[in-house]
């Protein structure tokens, strides 16, 4: 019977802590600020920028939301993105994905100043982080090594194996399993014999946005099972893309869909807002 990775509760003493962190920085008038740049009327957008907005609150971070139209001109998103380049009031920039069809999302990820890219997305970050210098990190895959620390899973001399190879969870996950010395391989829809391979991980990172996907028959017996989905079955109801019930049984470790990776995704684009924040110090 696996441990099942409690991603809120992590989350939540996580937050606490930087939560400390900015009152320190208040101390000494620094006031870590976030601001979030929303296109259109995406639901699951919504929801995001929503919970984004709600923990900052609570954390003490000065937190603003823009809101446009799906209407607006890729020149008109650029312009605004500088403004907050320029703007001391805020230390990260966070522009939710996906975009509408018209505005090229490089470009848009291109024009956030490397340092305010509290996603970790601007190639500058995604290179430092290829390079083996991280800086800005992606949120979900930090979160995830966050999870490995406070469970004490070693990923050293471990085969690990990765479902998904998006810039956003798959390769920055990769990387960073890497970096920790685990032997990676990183599995797409193009990959001959999948299950086969999943079966030899001990570590499974799933992201590939298809619920249950990942039953019984794909885990090796032991292995930590990490679920990065976030589905919606015929119900409605939210489902990851492994197959928790079947699943758990086998696995060492295990997280759920919800309170697993998610809050934890959350709570590192704030721990990096802090970040920046405190690199910029008072007087930028």
């Amino acid at each position: 019977m696996a441990v099942t990775i409690n991603g809120k509760e992590l989350a939540e003493k996580m937050q606490t802590e930087i939560a400390e962190k900015v009152h320190e920085l208040n101390e000494v008038g620094i006031h870590p600020g976030l601001v979030v740049l929303l296109v259109g009327e995406n639901q699951a957008s919504q929801v995001y920028v929503r919970n984004k907005e709600r923990v900052a609150k609570e954390i003490g971070i000065h937190s603003k939301v823009e809101r446009y139209p799906e209407t607006i001109s890729e020149e008109e998103l650029l312009l605004e993105i500088e403004k907050y380049n320029q703007d001391p009031l805020f230390h990260g920039i966070l522009v939710q994905l996906p975009l509408p069809k018209h505005i090229n999302e490089e470009q848009v990820l291109l024009a956030i100043r490397p340092e305010k890219d509290v996603d970790g997305f601007h190639p500058m970050n995604l290179g430092r982080l290829f390079a083996g210098d991280p800086d800005m990190i992606p949120c979900t895959p930090y979160g995830i090594m966050k999870m490995f620390e406070a469970y004490s899973i070693d990923p050293a001399g471990k085969r690990a194996v990765v479902i998904g190879r998006s810039n956003i969870v798959g390769k920055p996950m990769g990387q960073l399993l890497l970096m920790a010395d685990a032997t990676v391989t990183i599995a797409h829809s193009k990959t001959k014999d999948l299950p086969a391979l999943a079966r030899e991980a001990d570590i499974l990172v799933v992201a590939i946005g298809r619920g249950h996907f990942v039953t019984k028959e794909l885990i090796k017996p032991g292995a930590v099972v990490i679920d990065v989905g976030m589905n919606r079955n015929e119900k409605g109801k939210l489902i990851g893309d492994v197959k928790f019930d079947e699943v758990e049984p086998l696995a060492s470790y295990i997280t759920p869909v919800p309170r697993g990776v998610g809050p934890m995704t959350i709570t590192m684009l704030m721990y990096q807002t802090v970040k920046s924040a405190e690199a910029f110090g008072a007087g930028e």
